[in-house]
């Protein structure tokens, strides 16, 4: 079985986030760069997978040198090899292209990532590849089996839990608590070193969004505190002030 995984190179979530004077992009100076929690989710069920049933995992980045870093440590956790696309990340079609190009050529069986990178909280990648690919998308699944040629995932649904059976190959993003994220050993970061890290130009594809700046949320201002039997001045409050009603 040869899976593909997607990891994305993403701030610490304890980063505090700040901009260029321009507001045109986000200040790195400073910043620790991790991959994204819940592509290491996707990641750990792979290398399970591979470990119970044998196969290859693969792991593949849209991004620049910076991430390298990262990527090995992909590697340390027990991926066979990974595929850098040269590129900036430049929006999620831009990515969902790349990721496409290179996992058709490479024809897997499982092509898994997080439900969504933490930096821009998307949700759109895995169903722009399976559309790609003209792939089914189960999104997002917590829970992933695979027998033979069919894979079974659950997935929360509003009011329970949805089951899904579904034939090989398919893209699913996935979610905790789907596996539980490994810590590299001494053993799997010296082989690491080793592993082929292969750095691919991008695609021709044109990325479909302008950011044309960025801003933090507005600082949280004090409450005001109505009496219960004045629902007049709440209503008035919520109407005028906080321009809710």
């Amino acid at each position: 079985m040869r899976i593909l995984v997607c990891i994305s190179n993403v701030p610490d979530t304890t980063t505090k986030i700040t901009f260029t004077p321009d507001n045109k992009n986000l200040n790195t100076a400073g910043v620790q760069f991790v991959i994204n929690p819940y592509d290491e989710y996707a990641l750990t069920r792979a290398i399970e997978l591979k470990e119970a049933q044998g196969g290859t995992v693969t792991v593949i980045n849209v991004g620049e040198a910076d991430s390298d870093a990262n990527i090995r440590k992909a590697l340390a956790i027990g991926a066979d090899e990974a595929i850098r696309v040269d590129a900036k990340p430049a929006d999620a079609l831009f990515v969902a292209r790349q990721i496409a190009h290179y996992a058709q050529e490479g024809n897997y069986d499982l092509i898994l990532m997080g439900k969504e990178s933490v930096d821009y909280n998307g949700f759109q990648v895995h169903g722009m590849v399976a559309e790609l690919l003209s792939l089914p998308a189960i999104v997002p699944a917590i829970k992933l089996d695979v027998n033979g040629t069919a894979a079974t995932l659950e997935r929360e649904i509003e009011g329970g839990k949805e089951i899904i059976t579904v034939n090989l190959p398919l893209v699913a993003s996935c979610q905790q608590p789907m596996a539980e994220p490994r810590i590299p050993n001494m053993r799997g970061i010296m082989t690491a070193r080793t592993k082929p890290l292969k750095v691919v130009p991008p695609v021709n594809a044109e990325s479909g969004t302008v950011y044309e700046s960025y801003s933090l949320p507005e600082k949280k201002s004090g409450v005001k505190l109505i009496d219960p039997a004045n629902a007049g001045e709440l209503i008035r409050l919520l109407r005028n002030e906080a321009k809710v009603i």
